[in-house]
C-alpha cells in the first residue's frame, strides 16, 4: 500500500509507440524518475505539484532507455520460475532463516479475511480468499511481524559484536532500499530481506551499522565496512541482484 504522502494513478500512453505507465506522486521526490518493474511495468515518480501533462513527453524522450531496460529485465527474469510471479503464494521461502512456510487458502462466506498459524510453519487464510490483493496485503503484514521478530535480536547481537551501537530498529516495506540509517542512529530494515540469503542480510546489517559512524558513502565509510566485513565487495556486488529473490506478490 502506498504511503499517505503518495498518490498512484494509471495512464494509458497516448502515443501508440509508448508503453503504459503509472504515475506516483511522492512527497519525498525531488525530481522526476522512471522505474521499470520486474513485470515490465513503467512507473513515473514525480514530486508533489509536478505538472503531469509533461510526463508523456518525458516518456517519449526516454523511450530508447525504457526499451533497453525492459529487454534487459526480460532477459534477467527468464530464469525465474512461474511461482515467482504468483499473485497468491502457495509457499513462502524465508531464505534468511532457511525456512519454508506453507500457505493454505480456505474460502468462507465471511466478509473479513483472517490468517492463523495452523501448524509449525503453516499459515491459513480464511474468508474471501479470491481477493488476491487482500491476501497479499495480509501476508505482507505477517512478513513485517516476522521480520521484526527475526531481525531485531540479530541486529542487536551483531551491533555488539562489531562494536557499532544504534538507537532503534524499525521494519518497513521500502520500494527501493533494503535498509536505511538516520542521523539519530535509527535503523530501518526492509522486511523483504527475509527473502535474501543470510550472508547478504548480514552484509546489509553491517552496512547500516557503519552508517552510524559515517552518514555517507565516503572512502572512510567503505574502509569501515571492510574492517567489519572483510571482502565486502563480493556481497556488495551480489546485493545488486537481490531483487530476484523477492516474489512479485510482495511488491505493493
Amino acid at each position: 500500500m502506498a504511503d499517505s504522502s503518495e498518490q498512484l494513478q494509471l495512464f494509458a500512453a497516448a502515443p501508440a509507440d509508448l508503453p503504459e505507465y503509472h504515475i506516483r506522486e511522492s512527497a519525498r521526490a525531488r525530481h522526476v524518475s522512471l522505474k521499470v518493474h520486474l513485470n515490465g511495468q513503467v512507473e513515473v515518480v514525480v514530486p508533489v505539484g509536478f505538472d503531469q501533462t509533461q510526463v508523456p513527453d518525458l516518456i517519449y524522450r526516454r523511450r530508447d532507455w525504457l526499451w533497453r531496460s525492459r529487454q534487459r529485465l526480460a532477459h534477467q527474469t527468464a530464469g525465474l520460475t512461474d511461482d515467482h510471479f504468483e499473485e497468491k503464494p502457495g509457499q513462502i521461502e524465508v531464505r534468511s532463516r532457511h525456512q519454508t512456510w506453507e500457505v493454505h487458502y480456505q474460502p468462507a462466506s465471511t466478509r473479513t479475511l483472517s490468517m492463523t498459524q495452523s501448524g509449525p510453519q503453516t499459515l491459513q487464510l480464511r474468508g474471501p480468499v479470491d481477493n488476491s490483493a487482500a491476501c497479499a496485503d495480509l501476508l505482507r503484514q505477517w512478513l513485517s511481524r516476522k521480520a521484526r521478530a527475526e531481525f531485531a535480536p540479530w541486529l542487536r547481537e551483531l551491533s555488539f559484536v562489531v562494536n557499532l551501537p544504534f538507537s532503534r530498529v524499525s521494519i518497513r516495506g521500502q520500494k527501493t532500499r533494503w535498509a536505511s540509517c538516520s542521523s539519530d542512529k535509527n535503523i530501518s530494515l526492509n522486511y523483504k530481506l527475509l527473502f535474501l540469503p543470510p550472508d547478504l542480510v548480514h552484509y546489509v546489517f553491517v552496512h547500516e551499522l557503519c552508517h552510524t559512524v559515517h552518514m555517507n558513502h565516503s572512502k572512510a565509510f567503505w574502509q569501515l565496512v571492510e574492517e567489519k566485513q572483510p571482502n565486502h565487495q563480493r556481497y556488495r556486488d551480489e546485493i545488486r541482484d537481490g531483487w530476484q529473490y523477492v516474489p512479485r506478490w510482495v511488491e505493493e
